[in-house]
């Protein structure tokens, strides 16, 4: 299981309708399994969006799996459904399948040595995850409260064990965090540089959107001039754990997101039916520009529009 780190190419143009009460019918009927993206699926910030919670009981009614996956990576899966259960939606860590925990997987899977360290540019969900996995992690948001001093004879000083860098979501990256960051990618001999996702934007509050883990992986990007692994959609890594867990094909799943370049790419490389919401990152009007290359098999306004059209047709 490799993570990516070029951008992956999507398929043709597809034809791409608007929900309707026939086609959500044959939509629902030919799915076993729905993934969700959360931020501008699912809620903003801490403000569920309307029609969810209703929308998401009446598919388990069905007998339909619920899989959330998120490129947000300043949760763990644990502090995850704790999230979820205090927005009154039960659901189970199992059930959740985030870029905090793709990060750490990745190192399980590809044998990361145990004597090595990670470095963390982020939040508490990857230092979490990556203890979980039984890994050593430095950094996070204790680094956030560090600074340093550009004097004459300064040298920065930087774990010489360190073999992987992890950069996620970081409200609090400053630059001390970037230095230790480049330092070990640039001289430790072998370091990996993994980023959870490269998101530009995210709606981390109800009210509008915020810079989004992209931006601080561009500045590792931009100091060390390389490219890192991406483990996060839309790189299919996240999928092979939900294909092990599951077991139910791809063809059978549909992909729920907001954002073309992550949700609805992620569900095309792996062979899911795609579904984009217009309640967060893209619009009609991005969607239909026409240097848009990613177009979903289905669009409509928001995720209980499902349920809607089903007691509509």
């Amino acid at each position: 299981m490799d993570g990516e780190n070029s951008k992956p190419i999507a398929k043709e143009k597809t034809i791409c309708q608007i929900l309707s009460p026939p086609n959500t019918r044959d939509l629902v009927d030919s799915v076993d399994a729905f993934l969700f993206d959360c931020d501008g699926v699912i809620w903003k910030g801490d403000a569920l969006i309307e029609g969810v919670p209703e929308t998401l009981e009446t598919l388990r009614s069905m007998g339909k799996k619920l899989v959330f996956v998120t490129n947000n990576s300043t949760k763990s899966r644990r502090q995850y459904a704790k999230k979820f259960n205090s927005l009154g939606i039960s659901i189970t860590e199992d059930e959740i399948f985030s870029s905090s925990f793709a990060a750490a997987m990745y190192l399980k899977v590809n044998s990361f040595p145990k004597d090595k360290k990670v470095y963390v540019i982020g939040e508490e969900g990857i230092s979490e995850e990556l203890e979980l996995a039984g890994f050593t992690s430095l950094g996070g948001p204790e680094d956030g409260k560090k600074a340093v001093q550009l004097r004459p004879n300064f040298l920065f000083d930087h774990d010489k064990s360190v073999g992987a860098v992890v950069v996620g979501l970081d409200q609090y990256i400053n630059y001390y965090k970037l230095q230790y960051g480049t330092l070990c990618i640039r001289e430790n001999p072998g370091c990996l540089f993994i980023a959870t996702n490269r998101d530009a934007v995210g709606h981390l509050t109800d009210l509008q959107e915020w810079p989004g883990a992209g931006c601080m992986v561009a500045a590792v990007c931009g100091a060390t001039q390389r490219e890192p692994i991406v483990v996060g959609k839309p790189s299919t890594f996240m999928m092979d754990f939900l294909l092990q867990k599951f077991n139910i094909p791809t063809s059978r799943m549909c992909m729920v997101g907001d954002r073309l370049d992550t949700d609805i790419l992620f569900g095309q490389n792996a062979g899911c039916r795609t579904l984009l919401v217009l309640s967060g990152v893209t619009n009609m009007a991005t969607l239909e520009d026409p240097s848009n290359y990613i177009w979903p098999e289905y669009y409509t306004s928001t995720v209980s529009d499902i349920i809607a059209l089903l007691d509509d047709q």
